[in-house]
């Protein structure tokens, strides 16, 4: 299986040039306000899935970028949030560690709204960090007239502490340069982490799974929220045609009836799309064979979250 994301490498990481900077940057914010989009802008291509449900999101994901001078090693989080069950205590927990392993916090803003009480709360979590904090106003383009109203209140928010500020917006990438000049001049001197060629550390399998279940969220909108969970079971490759079997794991008999779909239509569907984006990602023909099985309230079973590939991070 080969892709243009990750690869088992047999080559040695080469030597960096002189003045080379590299290090970790870890982005977090409320849900929904474009971390994932974000890193996927920067690296150029698409590691991280995407939706406008909240917590699409729910590990720590590295995306690498690496130039002739710099190597950034992005680390997207889920969303901070009050947790609601025993997924979302080890989303927020991770998310939480995250800011003690960077060597940079990208705290990045929906400025297309007020600021409230989620943005408090993270800042509170930030405020004796002794690392480097950058915060990022994102979604510009979706600002109103009342812009300056706007980017007043998260201002406000953060004067105390004279952390940098760049405005930008991800989905049209207007001021995103000048995020990553940001980032760089922030860099410390240091070595390759990753081989060069890599965009990500995570195994293709993941991004497979990934990839599935971003069009499950897309397609089936807000049935189906937070209570599916994709395992690729089984790969087989020959020399033409690379053959996945997956389960999408759902909670509840009336969540398989919508996943499944009016004479296994939606599930069709979710085949087709998922093979078009996973197609992106494997060279030669896909074949994906999609089942769908109920895994009673697996959210709430620390057994059914490790068995799906969820877990807290060290």
């Amino acid at each position: 299986m080969t892709s243009n994301v990750s690869s088992t490498l047999s080559s040695k990481i080469p030597s960096t040039p002189q003045g080379f900077r590299s290090g970790f940057i870890g982005i977090i914010g409320r849900p929904n306000v474009g971390k994932s989009t974000i890193m996927n802008q920067l690296i150029g291509q698409k590691i991280v899935i995407t939706s406008n449900v909240s917590q699409t999101t729910r590990n720590r994901l590295k995306g690498i970028l690496t130039t002739d001078t710099e190597q950034m090693i992005f680390v997207d989080t889920p969303g901070i949030h009050k947790p609601h069950h025993n997924l979302g205590k080890i989303i927020v927990k991770n998310a939480k560690i995250t800011i003690n392993s960077v060597d940079i916090i990208l705290l990045v803003v929906d400025s297309s709204t007020l600021s409230g009480g989620g943005d408090h709360y993270i800042i509170n979590l930030l405020k004796n960090t002794d690392k480097t904090v950058i915060v990022g106003l994102n979604k510009s383009d979706k600002q109103t007239v009342k812009h300056e109203e706007l980017d007043a209140s998260y201002l406000n928010l953060i004067k105390e502490y004279k952390w940098p500020i760049v405005k930008f917006s991800a989905l049209t990438k207007e001021g995103l340069g000048n995020l990553q000049n940001l980032l760089i001049k922030n860099l410390d001197y240091g070595p390759y982490y990753y081989h060069p060629s890599l965009a990500t550390d995570q195994p293709e399998k993941f991004i497979i799974q990934e990839l599935i279940r971003e069009q499950v969220l897309h397609l089936t909108r807000q049935e189906i929220p937070h209570s599916v969970a994709i395992i690729v079971e089984k790969i087989e490759e020959t020399p033409t045609v690379t053959k996945i079997f997956a389960a999408i794991n759902v909670e509840k008999n009336s969540q398989k009836g919508i996943v499944i779909g009016s004479k296994g239509n939606m599930l069709k569907l979710i085949g087709t799309q998922s093979r078009i984006q996973i197609q992106k990602l494997i060279a030669g023909e896909v074949y994906l064979k999609l089942f769908v099985k109920v895994e009673s309230n697996w959210r709430f079973s620390d057994g059914c979250l490790a068995n799906f590939g969820y877990g807290y991070e060290d």
